[in-house]
């Protein structure tokens, strides 16, 4: 494998503000058609527009006092330890198509997946230490935090590469198997990525083997990862998707941001060709979240997706986020293409109606990006956004949909 990281980033690392802002860095001029200044002023455009109708939309305003506030709404009650439950079950167990856990990288640093801890803390938690922070289901998820905690984020992420901390240790197997149990979410989807770093750098194996050791594993599908510079990534894509437990179709999560490649790089095309072959699904996070390092944000544009798109018909292709904050450019592109699935996690309840009018459902999923946030953010919003829809549009986006693109037809 090449070395990704070089020796100067390696020890920049030390002082990096966080692990992704080493791991997204760009040093390389950017061509015009990569990313240009109509592509800044689009995401600046944005994200002023979502704030200055958020509440103005078909749905009106949902702001809610942290994760616990979602029991205002009828399908959710806090119980006696003041743990937000989904207490309706006239809608089928939901399938989760975007999770990770805690993350012990480079110098990993203790962490016991099977530990169970009082209480998760998710890595932007609306309900840290009993401040909730205002929660408006009509913005993109990530609106609702302040500059102060997205700070925190970054620190955390970077303690997690060196001597861990209380966020990692409660993002447990058992911990979110509780989670999921309580927001009638019967099935994860863990996604790994794979970094690029010298050493520790082990998320996929990490991970299986958690989950094979883990009783609570029938709660689990493991995904995988590559690296897209890695020499050996088309022998590593044919072993882990050979590796794949039981008759679930084989998920390849890639990252353009902090894997720093553009989807549609040639040197890409035989891995996209072999998943293809082999069956795989490729799990891609789309578009920009908006805080991220600036500097990844042209790897992500949507417009870098197509030629997979066009090129493999036969690939089954999920974007992750539907596109973050370029969904519309995103969703735009990827109607154009049967087999292009869109994981709904993070976009407002504004935008979400508009994907379920122009869909009815199809081919939408849902997704927690667990643990950044809690499972009830992403469940109410599907919850509301198809109060006045038809069951099955419901029941498709929750867990038809990835049951049939995943094989889970026998899941109950």
């Amino acid at each position: 494998m090449k070395n990704l990281v070089n020796r100067r980033d390696f020890i920049k690392l030390f002082g990096a503000t966080s692990l992704p802002a080493l791991l997204s860095a760009c040093s390389d001029d950017v061509p015009d058609h990569r990313y240009n200044q109509e592509d800044i002023n689009k995401l600046a455009a944005q994200r002023r527009y979502e704030a200055l109708e958020s509440g103005t939309g078909p749905l009106g305003k949902h702001i809610y006092r942290g994760y616990k506030g979602l029991s205002e709404l009828p399908w959710f009650e806090q119980d006696s330890q003041g743990r937000l439950v989904c207490v309706d079950d006239s809608f089928p167990k939901a399938i989760d198509i975007h999770s990770h856990l805690g993350m012990s990288i480079l110098f990993e640093p203790d962490l016991d997946l099977q530990a169970q801890t009082e209480r998760v803390k998710h890595l932007l938690d609306c309900d840290l230490n009993e401040s909730e922070c205002k929660l408006d289901l009509d913005q993109y998820v990530n609106s609702n935090f302040t500059e102060d905690d997205l700070e925190q984020l970054k620190s955390v992420i970077r303690s997690q590469a060196f001597w861990g901390n209380s966020f990692s240790e409660s993002q447990t197997l058992p911990n979110f198997a509780k989670e999921m149990d309580d927001m009638r979410v019967e099935k994860a989807l863990l996604l790994p990525i794979k970094l690029g770093l010298w050493f520790g750098d082990k998320q996929t194996e990490t991970w299986r083997a958690a989950v094979n050791a883990s009783s609570n594993k029938n709660h689990f599908l493991t995904g995988f990862s590559i690296h897209p510079r890695d020499d050996s990534r088309l022998d590593e894509l044919k072993k882990h998707a050979l590796d794949t437990q039981g008759n679930n179709r084989p998920v390849l999560k890639l990252h353009p941001t902090v894997q720093r490649f553009y989807p549609d790089d040639e040197q890409m095309m035989p891995a996209y060709e072999l998943a293809e072959k082999l069956g795989v699904t490729i799990f891609f996070h789309g578009g920009r979240a908006g805080i991220e390092p600036t500097a990844s944000h042209p790897y992500a544009m949507p417009r870098h997706y197509e030629a997979v798109f066009a090129n493999f018909p036969k690939l089954q292709i999920v974007i992750g986020h539907a596109g973050a904050r370029d969904n519309q450019s995103m969703v735009e592109i990827a109607s154009r293409y049967e087999n292009v699935w869109l994981d709904i996690h993070g976009q407002s309840l504004s935008w979400l109606h508009e994907m379920v009018r122009k869909t009815n459902g199809e081919r939408l999923m849902f997704g927690s990006d667990w643990p950044f946030y809690h499972l009830g953010a992403s469940l109410a919003k599907v919850l509301i956004a198809t109060d006045n829809q038809p069951q099955q549009v419901r029941d498709s986006i929750l867990r038809t949909n990835a049951e049939r693109l995943l094989n889970l037809s026998d899941a109950n």
